[in-house]
């Protein structure tokens, strides 16, 4: 115990001296040494943070730009189809348009009895089942409710209210549902007769009841 110590009265341990040898090559093995920056982190390792959910997917990216150009596709073609169809209706409504003073022609040449038979009726009979064919009919019946939608009033007659046609002076005319021509007529204004279970009768007749 050195003099001090006793003088103090208390023994004091002696200081501890680490040495750590950081050459990478052992002298004893001549082979190089691990290196170890530390000891192991304690723990699963950390996770790798996830992907951005907003990150762009090429293939999602194609798929929807296909989809799209094929929805162009389908709404284009469907306006062509449908272009063609009304330039087609419109061509064809034209062509039968020009025919109907034919018709008309026929119209007076069967009132007079000309095509009860003969080549002239052949023909006519051939035209008109051709018209047909495309959709074309006739409209305009004396009897028939009168229409402004469909009819061309040029003679009124009668003081009643129930409008009917009494003379078609010329047939109207549809193309399917495309009204080509109005008919002409006559109109005859008619009331009902209370006594005829709703017929109705002109009004010269009414006025001499």
């Amino acid at each position: 115990m050195s003099p001090e110590g006793a003088a103090n009265g208390s023994d004091v341990p002696p200081e501890t001296i680490t040495v750590t040898d950081k050459r990478r090559i052992d002298p004893e093995t001549g082979e190089v040494r691990e290196s170890s920056s530390g000891p192991a982190p304690s723990g699963p390792a950390p996770e790798e943070p996830p992907a951005e959910e907003d990150q762009d997917d090429p293939l999602a990216e194609l798929t929807a730009d296909l989809q799209r150009v094929q929805a162009d596709f389908a709404n284009y073609r469907k306006r062509a189809l449908r272009d063609q169809q009304g330039v087609a209706d419109r061509a064809k409504a034209s062509v039968v348009t020009e025919l109907l003073a034919i018709l008309d022609d026929l119209d007076r040449a069967r009132s007079h009895g000309d095509l009860e038979s003969g080549p002239l009726k052949a023909i006519a009979d051939k035209l008109t089942g051709v018209l047909t064919g495309m959709g074309l009919s006739s409209f305009g019946v004396e009897g028939d409710e009168f229409d402004p939608q469909l009819h061309e009033a040029v003679q009124h007659e009668g003081d009643g209210t129930h409008s009917v046609i009494g003379t078609v002076l010329r047939r109207g005319y549809k193309l399917g549902e495309q009204v080509l021509r109005h008919a002409m007529v006559g109109v005859v204004d008619t009331v009902p007769d209370a006594g005829s279970g709703g017929a109705v009768v002109d009004g010269d007749s009414a006025d001499k009841n």
